[in-house]
């Protein structure tokens, strides 16, 4: 039985979005321990706040300010935190509807147990620390004492707001993150060993004969199964490309750099790679190329240019 290949992977960027009045006032609040809302024309207060009404689809800018108490809507247990999330003990994930809103706000809820949440018990926000104009100003939410919760919170009108604030947060970077362990198959791991040996190859779809790089164990086209194994390239022809302009967090690679779709010879199906030994601005449509491997030897880091014409037109046209 052959090798059943497996890798870690991990997907991640800083996600940047700037904000408007609405979530900047929101925002803003929670630094300074505040928590607004937004009314809509029927008089609901929408707890976190959105710019446009969900059911009229009208803008809203009727900040209102709500407690920090209130009620658990529902809630889930997490028995085994992850790296980056609110606590690091076993939590409870709610939804709290805080006195004075409409709507529910998801955070988490620090308790000893599933024994100790319930649908329908009182919280309030313990805040963090530090705070800095996010949702993780809340720190967490905690149970109520029942001695001490306030009968009048739970009647409490939410008062106007004019979401003024000095030093106001205009904009979020929020760090997204997929850590996940990716099992290729049996098509994909042929096509890696070949790799390993320097070889690149792609399967032959028994109905329309088209060659397929990288193979996907079935035709795309035509949904059959595809078995046979075709070796293709190594040189092969520029199709389309784009530059890249913008590096990316923690690239090696300077910009601007070229990214292409390259149909290799033999093949039916253009793959993506990184062009380089040019100029960015040489790089063009129909130019012929061939892989530079990587120091792992594993897999082509990029391709360069192999000093043949280029390929005409009608040669790629169909692979665009």
């Amino acid at each position: 039985m052959p090798e059943i290949l497996t890798a870690p992977l991990t997907v991640a960027f800083p996600f940047t979005r700037s904000l408007g009045p609405v979530q900047s006032a929101f925002l803003t609040g929670l630094r300074e321990r505040t928590v607004l809302g937004v009314r809509t024309s029927d008089g609901r207060v929408l707890v976190p706040p959105v710019e446009y009404d969900p059911v009229t689809a009208e803008e809203i800018r009727d900040l209102a300010e709500v407690a920090p108490t209130g009620t658990v809507t529902t809630w889930a247990w997490n028995p085994a935190p992850r790296p980056r999330q609110p606590l690091r003990t076993p939590f409870a994930w709610v939804l709290v509807r805080l006195d004075g809103a409409d709507t529910a706000l998801l955070h988490v809820l620090d308790a000893p147990g599933p024994h100790a949440v319930r649908t329908g018990m009182r919280v309030r926000i313990r805040w963090a620390p530090e705070r800095t104009g996010a949702v993780t100003d809340i720190g967490c939410f905690e149970p109520c004492d029942p001695h001490e919760d306030d009968a009048a919170a739970r009647s409490r009108e939410p008062a106007p707001h004019d979401g003024d604030f000095a030093d106001p947060v205009t904009g979020i970077v929020t760090p997204a993150r997929l850590d996940y362990t990716y099992t290729p198959g049996r098509a994909q791991s042929r096509h890696l060993a070949a790799l390993a040996e320097r070889r690149i190859t792609g399967e032959r779809c028994p109905s329309c004969r088209k060659v397929h790089v990288p193979p996907r164990g079935a035709c795309p086209t035509c949904g059959v199964a595809a078995t046979e194994q075709v070796g293709v390239g190594p040189r092969g022809t520029v199709t389309t490309f784009c530059v890249v302009n913008i590096k990316a967090k923690d690239a090696r690679i300077e910009v601007p750099y070229v990214y292409a779709h390259i149909a290799l010879d033999g093949a039916d199906l253009a793959l993506h790679g990184r062009i380089g030994g040019i100029p960015y601005d040489q790089v063009r449509m129909g130019l012929r190329v061939e892989p530079v491997w990587g120091a792992d030897g594993r897999h082509p880091d990029h391709y360069r240019p192999t000093g043949e014409p280029d390929a005409a037109y009608d040669a790629y046209k169909e692979l665009l």
